[in-house]
């Protein structure tokens, strides 16, 4: 099941150019180096310096070990920390993870009631 990665954070206004380009930064790097896909997503409704990252995994496995190899890297850590440290209003970041839904429509006790009208 893929495991889905929403953190939302608040945008210091007069660092609005900065974060800007340091999310920007970070989108690139994780999508060219990890084994993941993250998006930036931008306010349509709501607060506007209310910002979004939205990183998909295949799993919460695949999410541990890419997490444990970004905080490994240092070049990652220096992007990181660049924009959350100076960019980021402290204590504005929520983060939250979700996983898919199973397709799977029928349960066991309807397929042992199908079997039995046969």
């Amino acid at each position: 099941m893929s495991i889905f990665v929403y953190q939302t954070f608040e945008v210091k206004q007069e660092k609005f150019k900065e974060a800007i380009t340091c999310a920007k930064k970070i989108k690139k790097y994780r999508n060219e180096k990890y084994n993941h896909h993250v998006e930036m997503l931008t306010p349509i409704t709501g607060h506007d310096y209310t910002y979004a990252l939205l990183a998909k995994y295949e799993g919460l496995a695949e999410m541990e070990l890419q997490n444990r190899k970004m905080f490994d890297d240092e070049e990652y850590l220096k992007l990181i920390g660049e924009f959350f440290l100076e960019n980021i209003v402290q204590g504005s970041m929520n983060t939250q993870i979700f996983r898919t839904m199973n397709d799977i429509i029928a349960d066991k006790k309807e397929e042992g009631e199908k079997e039995e009208e046969k």
